[in-house]
């Protein structure tokens, strides 16, 4: 047994592994009584060194614990990471740096500075070389300004003639002085003009230092060179700029490296810096050396918290890989320059104990195989009080950075508790559970930034690796990026019940925090469960996280792993994304047990390029959120046929969408989108908040801000998917929403034109987009509809056009038709309302054209009749279903079919949990009368008996069966009606409502103490004895929430 107890001294230890077997232990300090000196372990070792023999299970260059041993390492404490609280410029200074430089600047040039905050405030020059008035001005305003300012003179060309005997011809001169400074303030150079050049530089420069403590420079500076005058200027910070953070950093010392992540839509925008001595800083308060890059916001900018984060990486307890110069050429090098080879802990089932504390991780982890990371719990089981640890497992306070492969992998472990841990430039997922069945682990208040693609997943890598590492696909077959890879996340969430609260995500190469499904358990665990449940089980605690600075999105909820090998039928990767995954939570995990809705509160999303937030499913309810500055703020998905979920939904409530905010960020650090109209590269992208997509969704007392189109660019508040060819249901309401001022009636919604990013605007969805005003607060006309100008399937005469949105605004009752074909492709289906038989919709269905059977799902409107005609031959089996209809609700349509055609039509009530048929009943040939007979609940699109259908099978014969069915000619005039409304359009509203937008219109990260009772009765829940709800936390931060109707 190996025991090992580090005392107070400096140790260093270099070692190729060590591995703690059952009985013996590792202690480095103890959380009472911390160790407080220098503890150093490297691990040694190259890849390349066959003599040595790997450990099984294990491999090299590793700190491993088996069952029965134990792992105890606890540093000094130091505060792991906070937030800006002031905005720190890309110069160092809150107002920006100022730089001039000049030929021919002719006379005196004037810079004019305030002191207290190094702003410009006067740019001035006067011809004192030609001009006795402007002589007169320099003297007038210097006498104007008041004690204290700022004076930065220096000449150009020349400035002799009219005001000073001192000056002489062409002589370079410049002067930085503060008024009423007296001759002690000042520094003045000179330099003699001759023959074309002064032989150097007439430089002057002083230091000064603004009320914030943020030292500066004044220069200013004239010469002539070459035959050319040059004059220049420039303030600066100087090489000291100080931070103001939120918590008390005095555990912070000089010479420790800190980084503070971007706020911008670039993570390479984070940046390092090593802390100076700094006598005058409070508690809040370091200095760090050199200037930033790039800007990082620390204030909250049209009420969403931009504030970056700033976290600490040493630590007094230090793990770390001893790696080589450069990569060696077995080690993915077409991919990395440098060497990925690090060392790596991994924890085995039944140890004795382990807690790791204030620990420092650099250069761990293994880009080569899997499960070799910086700390891997692999196949633990319960690690908490269910799994009989008295004291459960955690890692708290670890600065991992610089890893090779991901930060914390949890793999078959449950009930780990993960806080306040910085990962920070990775390779691969982050924060990473492994094979879909790891539950109850809780990540409070960490920090991940700067997430790489890696090579070890299809879902870690990116363009590249995915179509060049194709190992593992079947033979021949070129992987498709966009669908199988290019998901790298900084959490990367297996499955749903676990527990993420006061998080930040802060700049992935993919998402921010990703929630993808397994069927069943994979990996090292295949087999274990096969059926996980996931997709049907209850959302973990999602309470108070922020993602921003990703690529594709800030937080992402869809899509599961491939569980499969590859095969010739499918020869994609073992564990690349699959497109099939609904997530759909219900009781116990049960779809026969009541629905139990997925609750996200306090979710803070901005700058990611592409989404905020896409989450697909069922009952899903999002509230006190923020979205700001991403490219789509939010978009809710369910199916785009049916939704998988009956009678689910997804609400809104209480947030607030911001179109562009005053964050316009900085150009560089890998950064195309900067400035106004920043979101996309070329500056085009259809910026909208939130968007409307599949349904039934809601959105409800929430707040717009700051949308603003460019010329190049549309803007909306409200928009829907592009280029759609799913279904859009007319149950997505919109209801007490408010628009600031900055928010133009033009800009409410938005229903696309054809052009760029739209593309010809004209696929199914697109030309069914359509929500429901319930108050009228977004069109100012109560209960109506609001679709596209063009859908006259769902006009009347009474309808208000409303061109800068492309769309109508109209009264009346409005559902589906689900129309499924079979035996016939290539077939479009045109259908007209008989009151405007010129104005046909036509729809291409939503699978590809040469599929033997297709999809439609027009909007219409009750209580009209229409007909259906075909651009080919007619289909030989259709069927209707009545989706969203009401009781009583009907509609007639008239189906084109060759004259001598014979039918059977028949109805019945399509239970679709048990997929049984009831109620079959004969139709005649006639037209169809839709109506429902049944009841309808809530957001459910079949009634409460099942789905009404109506199935037609026609035989065609023979010399008919080529025939095009379309009998526009023949139905019309003979069937056209007036054009009429049954329900009357109501007035617009005049008077403004109050009770309309969120509550607050800022969204602000809740405090650390607030969140820390969130995890308190997290840790409490999930122990042995279920405790009842603790006083001190509001149950609305945890109850699972139940959507009733």
């Amino acid at each position: 047994h190996f025991f090992l107890i580090l005392s107070s001294k400096n140790i260093t230890l270099r070692t190729r592994h060590i591995l703690i077997e059952d009985g013996g232990a590792l202690h480095i300090g103890a959380p009472k009584c911390r160790y407080r000196s220098l503890a150093t372990i490297t691990l040694v070792g190259r890849s390349d060194e066959t003599a040595v023999t790997e450990v099984p299970g294990m491999g090299h260059k590793f700190l491993g614990v088996n069952a029965g041993g134990t792992l105890e390492l606890h540093g000094s404490e130091r505060l792991s990471w906070t937030f800006l609280t002031r905005t720190v410029p890309a110069s160092g200074l809150a107002t920006g740096d100022h730089g001039f430089q000049k030929n021919f600047s002719r006379g005196i040039n004037l810079r004019v500075v305030d002191q207290d905050t190094a702003e410009v405030v006067c740019n001035e020059r006067f011809d004192t070389h030609d001009s006795r008035n402007d002589s007169k001005r320099l003297s007038q305003l210097l006498k104007s300004l008041p004690a204290g300012r700022i004076v930065a003179l220096a000449t150009g060309d020349s400035a002799v003639k009219t005001l000073s005997l001192y000056l002489c011809f062409r002589q370079a001169w410049a002067l930085v002085s503060v008024i009423g400074g007296g001759n002690g303030s000042c520094t003045e150079d000179v330099r003699e003009h001759e023959n074309h050049d002064t032989g150097g530089k007439a430089l002057a420069r002083r230091d000064f230092v603004t009320v914030d403590g943020v030292g500066f420079t004044v220069t200013a500076y004239s010469e002539w060179k070459n035959g050319y005058p040059t004059t220049g200027f420039q303030v600066d910070a100087v090489d000291k700029v100080v931070l103001n953070l939120m918590d008390d950093v005095s555990s912070w010392k000089p010479g420790d490296r800190i980084v503070v992540a971007s706020t911008d839509y670039s993570m390479h925008q984070a940046e390092e810096f090593t802390l100076l001595p700094c006598p005058h800083c409070n508690r809040k308060q370091v200095r760090i050396q050199g200037k930033p890059q790039f800007t990082h916001v620390g204030e909250i900018l049209d009420g969403v918290d931009m504030r970056a984060e700033a976290a600490l990486l040493p630590r007094n307890t230090l793990i770390h890989g001893e790696i080589e110069t450069s990569c060696d050429g077995k080690n993915w090098c077409q991919y990395f320059s440098y060497d990925t080879v690090g060392g790596h802990i991994k924890i085995l089932g039944n140890f004795s104990s382990v807690h790791l504390s204030q620990v420092e991780l650099k250069h761990m982890g293994q880009q080569q195989k899997k499960g070799r990371y910086p700390v891997n719990f692999h196949r633990c089981g319960d690690v908490d009080q269910r799994g009989g640890y008295s004291d459960p497992t955690y890692l708290n306070s670890l600065s991992i950075h610089h890893s090779f492969s991901r930060c914390v992998g949890i793999h078959a472990t449950n009930g780990l508790l993960v806080r306040d841990t910085v990962g920070y430039v990775t390779l691969g997922h982050c924060f990473f559970l492994e094979d879909g069945i790891e539950q109850r682990n809780i990540f409070f208040h960490n920090l991940g930034l700067l997430t790489r693609p890696g090579t070890i997943l299809p879902t870690d890598r990116n363009d590249s690796m995915c179509t060049e590492i194709t190992g593992r696909v079947h033979k021949g077959y070129v992987p498709l990026p966009a669908n199988e890879c290019k998901a790298v996340s900084t959490f990367w969430i297996a499955h749903p019940n676990n527990h993420l609260i006061s998080n930040s995500a802060a700049g992935s190469q993919d998402a921010g925090i990703w929630y993808v499904f397994h069927n069943s358990s994979t990996g090292d665990s295949h087999g274990l469960i096969p059926e996980t449940k996931a997709e049907l089980t209850p959302l973990g605690i999602f309470f108070n996280n922020r993602v921003h600075s990703n690529f594709k999105a800030g937080l992402f909820i869809d899509r599961k792993v491939k569980s499969t090998n590859a095969t010739a039928t499918d020869p994609r990767e073992y564990l690349c994304l699959d497109n099939s995954a609904r997530f759909r939570p219900h009781e116990n995990s049960a779809p026969s047990r009541p629905r139990v809705a997925a609750l996200i509160d306090t979710l803070i999303s901005f700058k990611n390029n592409d989404l905020g937030a896409w989450i697909r499913g069922g009952d899903i309810i999002i509230r006190n959120s923020g979205f700001a500055d991403n490219g789509v703020g939010l978009s809710f998905a369910s199916d785009g046929s049916y939704p998988k979920d009956e009678g689910s939904s997804q609400e809104v409530s209480q947030s607030l969408f911001v179109g562009e905010s005053r964050n316009r960020g900085t150009n560089g650090g890998q950064n195309k989108y900067w400035g106004i109209g920043g979101v996309d590269g070329k500056m085009t992208f259809p910026i909208r908040g939130f968007q409307i997509n599949d349904g039934p969704v809601r959105i409800l007392n929430s707040t717009f801000r700051a949308f603003s189109p460019t010329t190049e660019r549309f803007t909306m508040a409200v928009g829907f998917s592009l280029k759609n060819i799913w279904q859009l249901t007319p149950r997505n309401n919109l209801s007490s929403l408010a628009f600031q001022p900055s928010v133009s009636v033009t800009l409410r919604a938005f229903f696309g034109r054809p052009g760029e990013w739209f593309e010809q605007n004209d696929l199914d969805g697109d030309k069914n987009s359509i929500f429901h005003d319930l108050d009228g607060s977004i069109s100012s006309y109560t209960d109506t509809y609001v679709a596209r100008a063009d859908n006259f399937l769902i006009r009347h005469p009474q309808c208000v056009d409303v061109p800068h949105w492309n769309g109508v605004v109209c009264s009346g009752k409005y559902s589906q038709v689900y129309i499924q074909t079979q035996g016939a492709s290539n077939l479009s289906l045109s259908i007209s309302r008989d009151e405007y038989p010129d104005k046909p919709m036509v729809l291409r269905g939503i699978r590809s054209q040469t599929a033997p059977s297709q999809q439609y799902q027009p909007v219409l409107m009750m209580g009209k009749s229409y007909t259906v005609h075909w651009n080919g031959p007619a289909p030989r089996e259709t069927v209707l279903s009545l989706i969203n209809f009401d009781q009583g609700d009907w509609a007639l349509l008239g189906f084109c079919y060759p004259n001598e055609t014979v039918f059977q039509i028949t109805s019945d009530i399509y239970n679709k949990q048990n997929n049984t048929f009831d109620g079959i009943e004969d139709y005649g040939p006639e037209k169809m009368y839709l109506k429902s007979w049944n009841r309808r609940d809530g957001h459910s699109y079949c009634s409460t008996a099942g789905c009404e259908r109506v199935k037609i099978i026609a035989t065609i014969r023979a010399n008919q069966k080529t025939q095009t069915c379309n009998c526009t000619a023949n139905a019309y005039p003979k069937y056209r009606k007036p054009a009429s409304n049954i329900v009357p359009m109501p007035k617009p509203n005049t008077e403004p409502c109050r009770a309309c937008g969120a509550s607050q219109v800022s969204t602000v990260q809740t405090p650390y103490e607030r969140a820390g009772q969130a995890l308190n009765y997290v840790l409490d829940r999930q122990s042995v004895h279920l405790p009842s709800c603790p006083r001190a936390l509001p149950c609305v931060f945890w109850v699972i929430v139940s959507v009733t109707h």
